[in-house]
């Protein structure tokens, strides 16, 4: 059915915009503050795009509902149908308390597709997942990818099912119970397919890992700022996304007075109070700042939680024994203790990978331990090896075990990495599809490159344009009824179970927590009010210092006669109830 529209683009830069509809071209008129607007008669399924100045190229729309022939085509005009929604009754959750299950649409089944991933929610529910984290879906260059080479922030890739597929996928995860983080990328664009710096001044002159910094705090700033911080309340507001983790925010050069974390922050928390459920902000950082996670009314930008890499180094040195690149600083059982009681390993102290001071202590008397997440792996900690091998293809079964263990039953707020919880045997590796010889050539040799420079054979690193590198990927969801996968993913089950049970495992408060421990023998045992996590990170048996009954373990514990010792055995755990 054809209607009037009206459509606007905010362009500075051109000196004349018309607008495209279907084979209709339209002149558009400026406003002073850098607007263009016209209405112009369209069909819902309308194609459209912006002719700027004298180019005949048809741009997409920087603003685009829908990208349905790829990111360089022109967008379609697409609203979600409202009646569709069956989650009217859907309050949120909070994120203290939660657990957090990270995925990849395109990986987490063979289909790849929001659909399909519907069909294995109720496998989260079973375990006792609360908070379903999906890496990136806006649209990106090619068919699969990490999805952090997104280009148009407000479309969902249509491989995946597009927007009515995410809105299809959240309703059924809230139907479930399960709440919804959206990984969302506002610090760089990806290589193919940016065209917004055609229309403003989008892009600021430096640089990141991944390529031009996004125009935060620059000249024409205002309005990116806005363009980013509407399409983080779209996803709130039409998506009905319960929380969004913002990747690597320390990318974002912002030096104006009110940095756009905290800005985001408020304009979340108004909207959250208008829709009447919680709306959660999470950040990836480096920095170990601890302003991140502060309210405002102490100075800091008041985001909900931050992803806390050095729980993972501490763990999983200390469980591998791995030292190599990042993990130098960490892997003795000291370390491990210190930073499950503080948050941060660095904090004002050196760091030999960086070589400078690092970070900043956090106050564990008002700074509740659940605004950290805690994992064993992530996408990251797993694709960035060189041949993106899981950890259960280099520790067994009961090292998987105990790295549970330290982080289901920690005072942080857990996350696991899909198909974690039974020892998935298939990798996660970096994969991308760039159409472009050019890009797929540099991404492929830039891999290798970054990868030899710390020793490793250039043979062993897959491509990761060769469509098996993806395939490779995909979780083999065959596995769960074969051992050891079926044992490991009991005990999962058996872990978050327990922590929804006791409250001493969702106990926040760090100053609660104590941790005694043996270098020489390889022991930890971390004391949460009446449970006590014994893990023997050895291979030979070892008697520890904590008694109790056992409520879970790995291989069977042996409390001793006086009931104040337990012996574990070798790369294994239990946790003891002392009351």
């Amino acid at each position: 059915m054809t209607s009037t529209h009206r459509f606007e683009v905010w362009a500075p830069t051109p000196s004349t915009v018309r607008l495209r509809v279907d084979d209709a071209v339209h002149d558009m008129t400026a406003s002073s503050d850098g607007w263009w607007r016209v209405d112009a008669p369209a069909e819902l399924e309308s194609r459209y795009g912006f002719l700027l100045d004298d180019d005949d190229t048809v741009l997409p729309d920087p603003r685009s509902p829908r990208q349905p022939d790829g990111v360089h085509s022109p967008s379609q005009l697409h609203e979600l149908d409202r009646s569709a929604w069956t989650d009217a009754a859907w309050t949120g959750r909070q994120l203290a308390g939660a657990v957090l299950y990270e995925l990849h649409i395109g990986t987490f089944t063979p289909a790849g597709t929001f659909d399909s991933a519907i069909e294995r929610l109720d496998h989260l529910v079973d375990l006792g997942i609360t908070f379903v984290e999906i890496m990136p879906v806006n649209a990106f260059n090619g068919d699969h990818n990490w999805g952090y080479d997104g280009v148009l922030w407000y479309a969902v890739h249509e491989n995946y099912g597009g927007p009515d597929g995410l809105q299809r996928f959240v309703d059924a995860c809230h139907t479930r119970g399960l709440a919804v983080v959206l990984d969302a990328v506002y610090n760089h664009l990806g290589p193919s397919g940016n065209y917004l710096d055609r229309y403003g001044p989008y892009l600021a002159e430096g640089a990141n890992t991944w390529g031009r910094t996004i125009n935060i705090a620059g000249a024409g700033a205002a309005e990116v700022r806005t363009y980013i911080i509407q399409n983080a309340l779209r996803w709130f507001r039409e998506f009905h996304i319960d929380a969004l983790r913002l990747d690597a925010v320390h990318a974002l050069v912002d030096d104006t007075a009110i940095h756009i974390l905290e800005e985001l922050a408020v304009e979340t928390q108004r909207l959250s109070a208008h829709v009447r459920r919680p709306l959660t902000l999470i950040a990836e950082s480096d920095l170990n700042d601890p302003k991140l996670i502060s309210a405002r009314s102490a100075g800091g930008y008041g985001l909900q939680a931050q992803w806390d890499d050095d729980l993972h180094h501490a763990i999983h040195a200390a469980v591998s024994g791995e030292r190599q690149g990042y993990y130098g600083d960490f892997g003795s059982l000291s370390c491990l203790a210190h930073t499950m009681r503080h948050g941060f390993f660095h904090a004002g102290t050196y760091s030999s990978f960086r070589g400078r001071q690092h970070g900043r202590p956090i106050d564990v008397r008002r700074t509740p331990a659940s605004s950290l997440i805690a994992y064993t792996c992530t996408h990251d900690q797993i694709g960035n090896r060189a041949i993106g091998d899981r950890p259960a293809s280099y520790l067994d079964a009961g090292q998987l075990a105990c790295k549970a263990a330290l982080v289901l039953t920690s005072p942080y707020t857990p996350m696991l990495f899909m198909g974690e919880e039974w020892a998935a045997s298939t990798p996660f590796q970096f994969f991308t599809s760039h159409p472009e010889p050019e890009l797929a050539k540099a991404t492929a040799t830039g891999r290798k490159s970054e990868f030899e420079e710390h020793g490793w054979d250039t043979d062993d690193i897959p491509d990761p344009q060769d469509p098996e590198t993806f395939l490779r990927s995909k979780l083999d969801w065959s596995e769960l009824g074969d051992q050891p996968h079926a044992q490991l993913l009991d005990c999962y089950r058996r872990l978050i179970a327990l922590r929804r049970e006791r409250p001493e495992l969702t106990d926040p408060w760090l100053p609660q927590l104590t941790v005694d421990y043996d270098e020489d023998h390889q022991w930890i045992v971390v004391r949460r009010g009446g449970l006590r996590l014994a893990c023997n990170l050895g291979t030979e048996p070892v008697t520890v210092p904590a008694g109790g009954r056992p409520l879970i373990w790995w291989e069977q514990p042996t409390p001793d006669e006086t009931g104040s010792a337990t012996l574990i055995p070798g790369h294994s755990f239990a946790v003891l109830d002392a009351t």
